[in-house]
């Protein structure tokens, strides 16, 4: 089993793959919004991808970052950030909300989307490409 401290990038290695599945995932979204709702349809949907990959990417980068410096960082910094952020999505769902912009739905599904498939694609790399790394 390979060590964490004698592979300091282990982290964060899995963010590529993810990022360029999600950028791939923003274009079908958007593309489907097009189709299904017109041009707000297709900016809501992308924009819901987008705002799952940066809420992830975000909690990835400092949560790595808390646990080189210190592992006992990460679970107060995890919780925190990951209130931060849930109060951040609530207070913009909801000031979007009362604007009755129509691309409002695109922008929830858009989400989810990101939501399901950034932790599928998360899941397959690290019960593949990580396990193989690690046995060996």
């Amino acid at each position: 089993m390979v060590e964490a401290d004698a592979d300091r990038r282990w982290r964060l290695r899995h963010l590529p793959v993810l990022l360029t599945v999600s950028v791939a995932l923003a274009a079908v979204a958007a593309v489907v919004g097009g189709a299904t709702g017109g041009t707000t349809a297709a900016f809501g949907a992308a924009a819901g991808v987008g705002v799952t990959v940066f809420s992830y990417t975000l909690t990835t980068v400092v949560l790595a970052w808390a646990d080189r410096i210190n592992p006992q960082l990460v679970l107060p910094l995890g919780l925190g950030l990951y209130a931060l952020k849930f109060t951040l999505l609530g207070v913009v769902m909801v000031a979007v909300a009362s604007t009755g912009w129509p691309g409002l739905i695109p922008l929830c599904l858009g989400i989810v989307a990101g939501v399901v498939v950034w932790t599928a694609v998360h899941i397959w790399w690290l019960s593949t490409v990580h396990a193989r790394r690690s046995r060996g």
